[in-house]
């Protein structure tokens, strides 16, 4: 996998099947999530486990929330919805944070108002109806894995690419001075 900066967390809110967060853990996981969380689910952990070949929960933080008013994030981390709303952005015209929490709803509805109001950003992706929870959450890390990473570019005709990305050479030392001590 390429190198890339900053961390990605996935989460649910309000879900109710465990075969679809136990698809959605273990693409985050497989994607290189940082932790997974829950808030206000139907669904018991335990049964989400069984589901879950890549045991997930034995190597990611995973944190329940009661409500999204008790959604905690890491300091600058910006909550990232992702929903079927006529507003979002959609999400090829998306640039992602370097520090993003994303969050999907339930199965049949729609994130919640009070989380919404929660979200720095509301993302769509560009269908022509809703698929599954885990489906949506797997396309998005996806997309921030090929918009975020460093991978050669795509050629302009079918196939692989032709030129590789050349090797990350380091410069030299930047040394950077306190401006008021200069003066």
């Amino acid at each position: 996998m390429s190198m890339k900066r900053g961390y990605f967390a996935m989460g649910v809110e309000g879900i109710s099947k465990p075969g679809n967060v136990g698809n959605l853990v273990r693409s985050a996981h497989s994607f290189g999530a940082s932790f997974f969380f829950t808030i206000d689910p139907v669904v018991n952990v335990k049964e989400v486990a069984r589901t879950d070949t890549s045991e997930a929960f034995d190597h990611l933080p995973f944190y329940n929330f009661k409500s999204p008013s008790e959604l905690a994030l890491p300091d600058k981390c910006k909550l990232v919805g992702i929903e079927f709303l006529e507003d979002a952005v959609e999400l090829p015209s998306f640039r992602h944070p370097s520090r993003a929490a994303y969050v999907l709803g339930r199965e049949r509805g729609n994130l919640s108002p009070e989380l919404l109001e929660r979200c720095d950003y509301v993302i769509k992706i560009p269908m022509q109806f809703c698929v599954n929870v885990g489906v949506a959450g797997a396309i998005v890390m996806y997309d921030r894995l090929t918009s975020t990473g460093r991978f050669a570019p795509r050629p302009v005709q079918t196939g692989g690419p032709t030129e590789f990305l050349p090797e990350h050479v380091h410069g030299g030392q930047i040394i950077r001075r306190d401006r008021q001590s200069q003066s």
